[in-house]
């Protein structure tokens, strides 16, 4: 048998090294290099003699409908594109504590409630009668179609799910897992990779779907080495503030639908639970019509959502002029700024300037930025937005408004929820506009354009403002 060697495997670009060092020679990591043991095979080794398997056409590959298995959690569901595939390996990662284990252990219940089959629940990091006392604030402590096995070796857990055959297994986490075959410790490269692949053997052969919960590092991304997510089907995070009840599910990878589409959950005392209007649920009523304050028409996927814009400018006190963001891009943040400087005579680069997203959702989209750049005009005039008005569009280098696409859905959804003004860019249909009736569109091309037609006139209390008048044209209202 081979003599077993030493490698130090870096668990960001998987490169290897024959002694540890503080940096990674490859990817420029540090403290990215982790000692895994591999096997070498025998000088001399003679080479096996294979028989050729047999190849099959592809136009004449036979098409099985596979049928996925409905959770019965409509948000998770949404994510996954219907339901688990059979035979499909998902990773579920997200931050310590923000409900990973007590939403996989809402899965097996819907699950075994679905009649679906056995669930088998394999922790490593926690004991059964930890298990249970989760299971009693979820509510499914009396239920006899879950089986818990607390174990760290993958060849056990694989052997217990080969004799109960369940309809789905959950391994929490893939961190904690190691194989006989190699010596190294729980977490490093070989082993979560060496775990990972015999949990897909497994779904491969069995058709079984296995959901595996992942650790994240400091900065948010899976860890482990990336050929792990290389490796899964469907790659899901669990997002949102710890401190905040809201929760988004979202899909970075997903070999069976889409990756747009986003999951709203809301952390109660019995768990998650799915928002029935994920629509509206990030808006707080209290805040609108507040100076700083704007509401943009976001689109996740196929859903529209209604988002709170906030935005704070304050004299630089000294040193260099801060530039903080939440839930937005730090630079998209920076270059708006210029774009109201140079383009809107709205000059922030002697101020220290904040902006979040209310609720702890992460907005990438360009339509955020019409929102964002009026909730900056907004704060540094001290002057509120119209009542009930919202916004979306992509604003250009030169100040231009760019049209977006499923404007016409974002509208309906702000209709819905009581909005009565939209400012949209003049070219945002190029064909005939949509039936949008009890919304009065407020067209325009620039962003001075908007910032004009957007803000009001400071009222005194109890009293509602007025739009400003000003000499530049604000485009056409229907």
């Amino acid at each position: 048998m081979a003599r077993p060697e030493s490698r130090y495997v870096c668990g960001t670009c998987g490169a290897a090294s024959l002694r540890w060092e503080g940096q990674c020679r490859s990817c420029g990591g540090w403290n990215t290099l982790v000692e895994t043991v591999v096997e070498r095979p025998r000088a001399g080794a003679r080479r096996k003699q294979v028989a050729a398997p047999a190849v099959v056409a592809l136009n004449e590959v036979a098409a099985h409908d596979t049928e996925r298995l409905v959770i019965g959690l409509r948000e998770v569901d949404r994510v996954l594109g219907g339901g688990l595939v059979p035979g499909s390996l998902v990773l579920l990662g997200g931050e310590p504590g923000i409900g990973k284990s007590t939403l996989v252990l809402a899965v097996c219940g819907r699950v075994v409630a679905a009649a679906a089959g056995r669930v088998l629940y394999a922790s490593g990091e926690e004991s059964a009668a930890q298990l249970h006392l989760r299971a009693v604030r979820l509510g499914l402590a009396q239920s006899e179609h879950i089986d818990v096995l607390a174990e760290t070796s993958v060849e056990r857990i694989v052997a217990a799910a080969e004799a109960s055959a369940p309809a789905l297994v959950v391994v929490d986490s893939i961190q904690t897992l190691t194989t006989d075959e190699l010596d190294g410790p729980a977490g490093s490269v070989g082993q979560v990779r060496a775990a990972a692949a015999r949990l897909q053997a497994y779904a491969k052969e069995n058709a079984v779907p296995v959901l595996l919960v992942g650790h994240v590092t400091k900065d948010g991304t899976l860890a482990g080495p990336k050929t792990l997510e290389h490796l899964v089907d469907v790659v899901m995070t669990l997002e949102g503030e710890r401190f905040s009840g809201l929760r988004l599910l979202r899909a970075g990878k997903n070999r069976f639908g889409s990756t747009e589409e986003v999951g709203v959950f809301e952390m109660a005392g019995t768990g998650l639970i799915e928002v029935a209007d994920p629509g509206g649920a990030f808006l707080e009523t209290d805040s609108l019509g507040s100076p700083g304050v704007a509401v943009a028409a976001t689109l996740e996927g196929s859903r529209p959502l209604l988002v709170e814009v906030q935005a704070l400018v304050a004299p630089q006190v000294h040193g260099s002029p801060r530039r903080t963001a939440a839930g937005l891009d730090t630079q998209r943040l920076a270059l708006l700024i210029a774009v109201l400087g140079r383009r809107a005579g709205l000059n922030l680069a002697s101020h220290d300037v904040y902006a979040s997203i209310v609720g702890g959702l992460t907005v990438e989209e360009p339509a955020i930025d019409l929102p964002l750049a009026l909730a900056l005009a907004s704060a540094l005039r001290d002057r509120p937005l119209a009542p009930a008005t919202v916004a979306c569009g992509e604003i250009g280098l030169t100040g231009e408004l760019r049209p977006i696409n499923g404007l016409s859905r974002r509208l309906r959804e702000a209709t819905r929820l009581g909005f009565t003004r939209a400012i949209v860019p003049r070219n945002a249909w190029r064909g005939e506009e949509p039936d949008l009736s009890g919304l009065t569109l407020v067209r325009v091309a620039s962003l001075r354009e908007a910032i004009a037609a957007a803000l009001v006139d400071r009222p005194p209390d109890g009293e509602r403002g007025r739009v400003s008048e000003v000499a530049i044209p604000v485009g056409s209202e229907s």
